[in-house]
């Protein structure tokens, strides 16, 4: 299996990246032009085996401005071309880089910072580090609009880690105990049904 997905995702991700590169140049003009910074946003996330990884991400946020790990909706930190990738999720579009690099897979649980990887339940956090992290999974089909959910919370960041993190965490066990081509295929085409529809 390991090998049969490997060779999916460089195969998917290289077609889409030539099928998008206008788009890819589009948007890190915008970005470019929305605000002074770099265009793209590096962050440093665990991967498989718990190796560290700079995840790459087009930036959404003004940059030099101080805040916390959790992002909520109208945070005042996000530009107007940035809350526009976020919707879209072509903030996301850098991480094909990091599919190509061998860093994450198209499906897989998603990679979290070194301060909340340090949280994980032993247990769990050895079976969720067994596999690749992805772009996309079942907790990011299931929080699609986390960051409107965390602004209802007087406290995002442990609303967060009390709430979200646990089902995360259960649901990427889950998925890292038996990944499978199908599995991945319905995860990918349930992604797109929830980014189209904003469902």
């Amino acid at each position: 299996m390991k090998m049969e997905k490997r060779a999916f995702d460089l195969i998917v991700c290289v077609t889409i990246m030539v099928l998008v590169l206008p788009i890819f140049i589009g948007v890190a003009l915008a970005v470019r032009m929305s605000s002074p910074g770099e265009i793209i946003f590096r962050q440093r996330r665990v991967g498989r085996g718990g190796r560290p990884f700079d995840i790459l991400k087009f930036r959404t946020m003004r940059s030099g401005q101080p805040g916390g790990m959790i992002t909520v909706a109208n945070d005042s930190r996000i530009t107007a071309v940035g809350a526009v990738l976020r919707k879209w999720k072509l903030d996301e579009l850098p991480q094909l880089l990091n599919v190509i690099r061998g860093e994450m897979s198209l499906v897989g649980p998603r990679p979290d910072v070194p301060e909340f990887v340090a949280r994980y339940p032993e247990a769990l956090r050895e079976r969720i580090l067994a596999v690749r992290p992805g772009i996309t999974d079942l907790a990011s089909i299931k929080y699609r609009n986390e960051s409107d959910l965390l602004a209802e919370q007087k406290d995002p960041e442990r609303y967060y880690r009390e709430v979200i993190l646990p089902d995360k965490l259960a649901l990427a066990a889950a998925y890292a105990d038996g990944p499978t081509l199908a599995l991945d295929l319905r995860i990918i085409f349930m992604t797109l049904q929830v980014i189209i529809g904003h469902r």
